[in-house]
């Protein structure tokens, strides 16, 4: 039996044979941490950020085989507690009890790299000096016993005075030595102060270190391994820029053609349930609501799915098998040509998912004016929220043939990908030309052993960015296609009217009027009343145009596909022009408070919705003329 037991219920639920023991995780960056977190708490987690800050906050419970309640707190990774970075601070501050919105931890679990104890032993050592019931966790085990390296566990914990246990986060009951060892702290831990007086010498630590290196590691861990000969590719100067450019190219690919199945069977549900809604609801408003509303606004949007989860799966592959580091690594001297750094690399690619967390992730840039820079193109990688109006717009008018042994769909999407790229870099060599040249600061960073990908770790991975998307598809895009609706519905045609009603609606007027502002970038008034609610999300514009469309068909016909509508009633330059618009699109709302919050300041904000509204509107425009002059009007 599995020590930890499935339970769903928050921690008031638990069970009553004793308080609940609060735990923190503490360790270096890719020590895996996180898989441990994964292992013991499973899906009964939550994250949040902490009060005040952008800093994430994940928090899991679980219920132990001798019945005793666990809450499990994964603090921000940290290379020591005299912080660097808002993540460093966080973590210090949480170990000392020094947040009002945290308690003092009653264990503090500190993992391990088995691998690389040289790197990790330094929070060890200043953590131990705080004199609190710690355990430390010694973590992939596995890889260094492959790798040769012999650890004397008995003498490390005679060394650091703490009890050290081995875990293989990875595996299914790769955890239960250590929860053995809490269940038995659990038993007799009281609340007490932690001792913050012990300070920290940098030269002292190192030198014990290693000692401690000295009387603990009994064998070396053997050179010349399999992840060294790997990276005599990845990191070589030429053939590394290849794999990754065919690492990005395969999954732009496998964007289109691995989620064409799932698309036709989501697209096919949602047509067949819209009709069959209609069929059995009367002729009246109701009707008109859940058909032309919801089911037409929401459905046009939940048909992406499978593809935002393929990006994620590859996304999730990439980090767990120890490859985004040395990608970052690969990229710094290019980075730095246009006054980033590499460690902007990580956040950037994290905007491939969404700018929110990618804007979050740039507190790991020390330098101020890199860190704004950073988060100043941000928006510009192109987020999992474009890929819904790219799908949709490429879908239309790109055909699905193959070019060679590649699908030109994917071709065009991952041109698509490379233009947002480039725009980034463009934008990064502006600022740093605006506010002058910073001094280039060479990336210093370890490389993690390299991994196979856990397959509990991807699952659970994708259910959390499948229930978030469902839930931003339940509650934002839900309440803004209902509004849509309203606007597109009332205040009704007139007697004798000729025209589609929609087009006498409060959103049919509001689109007439914007009409003259995007006419000249080959928009349409439907494109117009899209194009409002998208700044709120920007998959809501595909929502917005199922709504409009709907409502524009005459008849019965309102369960056509939105696909083959805009087909037949735009021209090929328009379409251009709208991909060309969403690579530059001006930024979510979200996103803009999350630029306010992190700079402290709403000029960094406001500037970033001027310059990329400027830059979508140019691209567009230049796009849509050069289409005509090509033919493309027809």
């Amino acid at each position: 039996m599995s020590c930890c037991d499935p339970v769903a219920s928050p921690v008031a639920a638990f069970s009553a044979a004793g308080r609940v023991v609060t735990l923190a995780l503490v360790g270096n960056p890719n020590c895996g941490k996180t898989a441990l977190f994964n292992r013991l708490t499973g899906a009964r987690q939550k994250v949040a950020n902490y009060a005040g800050v952008t800093v994430e906050r994940k928090e899991g419970l679980f219920h132990s085989a001798g019945g005793r309640d666990f809450k499990v707190i994964d603090l921000p990774g940290a290379y020591s507690l005299n912080p660097l970075t808002p993540d460093e601070a966080i973590t210090r501050d949480v170990l000392m009890g020094e947040r009002e919105d945290e308690a003092a931890p009653d264990i503090v679990v500190l993992v391990v790299d088995a691998t690389n104890l040289r790197r990790n032993l330094r929070i060890v050592l200043e953590v131990a000096r705080l004199k609190r019931p710690a355990v430390l966790a010694l973590n992939m085990m596995d890889v260094a016993a492959r790798r040769g390296l012999q650890i004397d566990i008995k003498r490390l914990e005679q060394e650091i005075g703490m009890p050290v246990v081995e875990t293989v986060a990875i595996r299914a009951r790769g955890s239960d030595a250590l929860v053995e060892r809490l269940e038995a702290m659990a038993n007799s831990v009281e609340a007490s102060e932690y001792n913050g007086s012990g300070t920290d010498d940098c030269a002292v630590t190192q030198e014990e270190i290693v000692r401690i290196l000295g009387a603990v590691v009994i064998q070396d861990a053997r050179e010349n391994t399999f992840g060294d000969r790997l990276d005599r590719i990845v990191l070589h100067p030429v053939l590394g820029y290849i794999v990754l450019a065919a690492i990005l190219f395969t999954i732009f690919q496998a964007v289109f053609s691995w989620s064409k199945l799932p698309t036709d069977v989501l697209k096919d549900g949602v047509t067949a349930f819209g009709a069959l809604t209609g069929a059995w609801l009367p002729e009246g408003v109701l009707r008109s609501l859940i058909v032309d509303g919801i089911i037409a606004g929401v459905g046009s949007v939940v048909v992406f799915l499978p593809q935002i989860l393929i990006l994620f799966f590859f996304i999730l592959v990439l980090e767990e098998s120890g490859y985004l580091p040395r990608a970052a690594f690969m990229l710094d001297r290019m980075m730095g040509s246009v006054g980033l750094s590499g460690r902007a690399f990580i956040p950037l690619l994290s905007s491939f998912a969404c700018a929110v967390p990618g804007i979050m992730a740039t507190r790991t840039i020390q330098n101020p004016r890199d860190r704004l820079a950073t988060i100043m193109i941000a928006p510009l990688m192109t987020c999992s929220a474009r890929l819904p109006v790219y799908a949709l717009v490429i879908g239309a008018f790109i055909p699905e043939t193959d070019v060679g042994i590649f699908n030109l769909q994917g071709l065009v999407l991952f041109a698509l990908y490379l233009a947002g790229i480039f725009s980034a870099m463009s934008v990064a060599w502006v600022i740093k030309r605006v506010h002058g040249k910073s001094r280039y600061l060479p990336l210093m960073l370890e490389l993690p052993d390299y991994h196979w990908p856990n397959v509990y770790s991807l699952a659970l991975g994708l259910w959390e960015r499948a229930r978030i998307f469902l839930t931003r598809v339940g509650t934002i895009i839900l309440s803004l296609m209902i509004v849509m609706w309203f606007l597109s519905t009332f205040p009704g045609a007139p007697e004798g009217a000729t025209e589609p009603a929609i087009m006498y609606s409060f959103a049919g007027r509001l689109g007439q009027m914007l009409q003259a502002v995007v006419e000249p970038v080959g928009f349409n008034w439907q494109i117009a009343i899209a194009l409002v609610p998208g700044l709120a999300a920007r998959e809501v514009a595909v929502g917005a145009l199922g709504t409009v469309y709907a409502l524009s068909a005459t008849g019965d016909d309102v369960s056509v596909a939105l696909t083959p509508m805009i087909a037949e009633t735009w021209s090929l330059a328009t379409a251009f022009s709208l991909l060309a618009w969403y690579v530059f699109a001006p930024q979510c709302i979200s996103t803009l408070a999350m630029v306010r919050r992190e700079t402290n300041s709403w000029k960094p904000a406001i500037t970033m919705a001027a310059y990329m509204f400027a830059l979508a509107y140019a691209a567009s425009f230049v796009t849509y003329r050069v289409a005509l002059m090509l033919g493309g009007g027809a």
